[in-house]
Formats: C-alpha cells, sequence, structure tokens
C-alpha cells in the first residue's frame, strides 16, 4: 500500500488551528475569534468589552497583550511542532476603547532550528496601531501538536 501524499502546509497550519482552539480556555473566555490562518501566520480579532477596561476606561494593557500573544501562539504553531514562547516585548502605542474591535497580525520574521522570531501588529477597526509585540519562540522538535 502507497503511502499518502504529506498534507499540504496550509492544511496542517488549519488543523493546528482547530486543534489548538478547541482547548483554548483563555481565548473563549476572551470572545478572540481566529480570522486567518497560514504557515507561519494568523490574524485574530477580539472586541473590547466593559470588563476589559481598566481604571482610566481603556482596554487593559495585559489584554492587548494576550491578543498579540495569542495570535503569535497560532503563528508559531503552524508548522505542527509544539512551540512555546520564550519571549516578548510589547509596545503600546495607543489606547484600545469600549467597541474597539482590535486585530493581531502575526507574520513569521525567521524560523531555524528549533528558534523563531515573530511580530505581531495590533490594530483597531480603522486600521490605527494600537500595539507592536515581537515575539521569540522555541520549537520542542518531534512532538508534532496533531496527528495528522
Amino acid at each position: 500500500m502507497a503511502d499518502s501524499p504529506a498534507p499540504d502546509r496550509q492544511h496542517v497550519a488549519e488543523r493546528v488551528r482547530d486543534a489548538m482552539f478547541a482547548n483554548d480556555r483563555a481565548a473563549k473566555a476572551l470572545g478572540m475569534v481566529i480570522e486567518a490562518v497560514g504557515p507561519g501566520s494568523a490574524t485574530l480579532s477580539m472586541a473590547v468589552r466593559e470588563d476589559m477596561l481598566n481604571g482610566h476606561d481603556i482596554c487593559h494593557g495585559g489584554l492587548i497583550t494576550t491578543l498579540a500573544d495569542t495570535a503569535f501562539a497560532y503563528g508559531c504553531n503552524s508548522h505542527n511542532e509544539v512551540t512555546v514562547a520564550s519571549g516578548f516585548n510589547v509596545d503600546l502605542v495607543a489606547p484600545g476603547r469600549l467597541g474597539d474591535v482590535l486585530t493581531a497580525t502575526c507574520t513569521e520574521q525567521n524560523k531555524a532550528g528549533r528558534t523563531g522570531v515573530y511580530d505581531i501588529e495590533v490594530v483597531n477597526q480603522r486600521g490605527e496601531r494600537i500595539a507592536l509585540f515581537r515575539g521569540r519562540s522555541y520549537t520542542m522538535k518531534g512532538k508534532p501538536v496533531v496527528a495528522l
């Protein structure tokens, strides 16, 4: 019996997305929506709710960072190897406000061996930049996210 062909990279990214989101309690609790996923990339959105506002009536920076970190997670795991953050930097450059829909777009900048670098931009529904996030990843070689 011949081996079946390997799934294409887009299909792999979608399978990983489905497997991860099924158990992603944090993303679900915050109302995150996965808009797109691909090899080394992901786009997620989140509407800013009343319970996400801090004492200044703006979206808590930790929640904006969580959105960016979640896009990072889906982007760096899209190759179907368990990958975790080894660190990140975030710059919050404008406030998110009640009712805003924030969108985080992750783009793989470099992946070599076990490490990777990913940039995530967070914008509001008007395309105004809210945050810039750079994540560094570490891959656990030989540990798939999902069986294909």
